[in-house]
């Protein structure tokens, strides 16, 4: 007979989102008249800018056509999209990349949750925490976080991201062969200087750690200070394995197109001592696995890096990032703790009066009939926080804000 990979069976029920989204349901459906406003899940709400979907309607006659249609693309992705990554999200900050080290996906969340398949199971790993919950669940599904108790996985180192550190994680006092890292951070909203993401590297170096980087949040980073990728740090090449998203930054939730940095000078030893390049491993596994994000994605995220696409993803950022403002604002002004929401479109906010984040999460859902996402999902130093996302319409980021002044 076939038998189950256990691993799965030792998952919480529940993803987390699926969670919030299946209890809010249940909310809606005994309370038809509320108007609920959801600032929970980061889905974006405004439309696929101009340039963008003009570069999708001409990729569809483009396919209406003999000439123009095209079957199965470059599992890697088209040479246009990744010489336009190059050109326009590391040249202009000094670092230089090769196309052959750009894989296009659909979406950041798939080779996040993939990318730990090129390394074996016994490898160790450390999370920031609190932490998105893709990193531990794709581990625990192959056997390597070992198994949970009192909200944590006893193969997991966690490096606590709390105010009374100012969210910078310690750097671990032991050899970590995995490290992720995930800047600008989601949940928190915050972010790391140069310094500190310099810290990291060099204990990567030293101790011959992988870090495996999400930055998919860096398009919102207000502080030039900031780096937008692990790249512009001296000998990241050499330990770093970085992630980008087209779905916050030019709202392809629905379009599905991302892609995953790796640098040919990354690699992973086998048990002999000898050096595996993972760019090769994952060019492997893409080929394997991955028939390649569609051409019609692919042109759409060219558009992006377009004069008019550019400046359409601006604006598209400033909306967001005044809603974060317009939160961060109410919510000081109501006395409470605020982190996050301004190199980054989330908020991280204390639980007042020593509630836990799940009873806050369900007295603002029946009191105030907003949607927040209780920070105990994402970790256990998530426990006495809740995530707000900005990613909601202008109006009802001003009406949620009424109705928590209202009710706080």
């Amino acid at each position: 007979m076939a038998l189950v990979n256990e691993h799965f069976l030792k998952l919480p029920n529940n993803y987390l989102f699926a969670d919030i989204a299946k209890k809010v349901n249940a909310f809606k459906v005994s309370h038809p008249n509320a108007d609920v406003i959801s600032l929970g899940i980061g889905d974006v709400t405004q439309p696929l800018c101009p340039a963008v979907t003009e570069s999708m309607h001409r990729a569809v006659d483009e396919m209406a056509t003999e000439k123009g249609f095209r079957g199965y693309g470059p599992e890697q992705g088209y040479l246009f999209l990744r010489e336009a990554i190059v050109k326009n999200d590391f040249l202009p900050r000094g670092i230089h990349l090769d196309a052959s080290e750009i894989f296009i996906n659909d979406g950041a969340k798939s080779d996040t949750g993939n990318i730990q398949e090129l390394v074996r199971w016994d490898n160790s790993i450390g999370v920031t925490d609190p932490i998105y919950p893709v990193y531990i669940d794709s581990n625990v599904m192959i056997g390597r976080a070992g198994t949970i108790k009192d909200g944590k996985w006893s193969n997991v180192t966690y490096l606590p991201c709390t105010a009374e550190n100012d969210f910078i994680p310690e750097i671990p006092d032991r050899r970590v062969d995995i490290i992720y890292l995930c800047y600008p951070n989601n949940p928190t909203g915050t972010v790391l200087s140069k310094e500190e993401l310099s810290k990291w590297v060099n204990y990567a170096l030293k101790n011959d750690t992988l870090i495996f980087y999400d930055a998919a949040y860096e398009a919102y980073i207000q502080d030039p200070d900031i780096p937008h990728s692990i790249y512009e740090i001296k000998g990241a090449r050499k330990v770093a394995i970085e992630f980008h998203s087209y779905s916050k930054t030019a709202g392809f939730t629905g379009v599905r197109c991302g892609y995953t940095v790796v640098p040919k000078e990354v690699t992973a030893a086998t048990l002999g001592g000898e050096r595996i390049s993972l760019n090769q491993l994952w060019h492997r596994r893409q080929c394997t696995k991955f028939n390649g994000a569609s051409y019609i994605s692919q042109r759409a995220a060219e558009a992006t890096y377009t004069p008019a696409g550019k400046e359409q993803v601006r604006e598209s950022i400033a909306y967001y990032m005044d809603n974060a403002r317009t939160m961060r604002d109410t919510l000081t002004e109501l006395g409470l703790e605020v982190y996050g929401g301004q190199n980054a479109p989330y908020i991280w906010l204390k639980v007042p009066n020593g509630e836990s984040s799940r009873r806050f999460f369900e007295q603002m859902l029946y009191n105030a009939h907003v949607v927040c996402t209780p920070g105990v999902g994402f970790g256990p130093s998530g426990e006495g926080y809740v995530r707000l996302t900005a990613f909601g319409k202008r109006e009802d980021c001003a009406e949620a804000m009424r109705r928590l002044r209202k009710w706080l």
